[in-house]
Parts: C-alpha cells; sequence; structure tokens
C-alpha cells in the first residue's frame, strides 16, 4: 500500500499498472498532475501477513489540488500474485484490525 501511494505521489503510473491485479488492472492510467499527494494515514488492515494470499487495507491518502485540499478513504483489497502483493479493487468496509 505504501509503495502504491508513493507511485500515486510521485506520479509513477508504470508501477501503479505494474502492482495492479491482471484481473482488474487498466489497460492504461492517466494520473491527475494537479493532485499532489502528500500523506498517507493507514487505518486497518485485515490479513496480508507472511502466509496470506490475500489482505485488505483501509486507509485515508491526503492530497491538494488547484481546487483545495483533500482527501481519498478506501478500503483496498489486494492478493499475492507470483510472490507479489498486486492490488484488486476496493471494497466495502470489513471489519479490520486496527493498526497501533
Amino acid at each position: 500500500m505504501r509503495s502504491r501511494f508513493t507511485a500515486f505521489a510521485l506520479g509513477d503510473a508504470d508501477y501503479l499498472l505494474k502492482s495492479w491485479h491482471p484481473t482488474t488492472r487498466p489497460r492504461s492510467l492517466q494520473l491527475d498532475p494537479d493532485l499532489r499527494w502528500y500523506r498517507l494515514d493507514i487505518i486497518g488492515r485485515s490479513k496480508g501477513a507472511l502466509l496470506d494470499t490475500e489482505g485488505t487495507v483501509e486507509f485515508v491518502a491526503h492530497y491538494r489540488s488547484p481546487a483545495g485540499s483533500g482527501e481519498q478513504h478506501e478500503n483496498s483489497r489486494f492478493l499475492r500474485d507470483a510472490g507479489e502483493w498486486r492490488y484488486l479493487a476496493a471494497v466495502g468496509p470489513p471489519a479490520v484490525d486496527m493498526v497501533q
């Protein structure tokens, strides 16, 4: 999750596509150059440990744009694919373990 946030902050669409699960990955990705992602707060998670094959991360990502500040609050599902974690999709808010 943190590496994908960093890719958004740096405008690295190639990394975002590579870290997206092939079953849901778009053909291309156009990032908004006016958005400046500056902070990521991890709210919670479920699964995603060393031996797990899936997990979720709830987060709030903060940005600035010419229109002002904003945030994206999402619960993202990840699957392990060929040994790497891949973003699958946003999901509804399941119960998560709070990160402390």
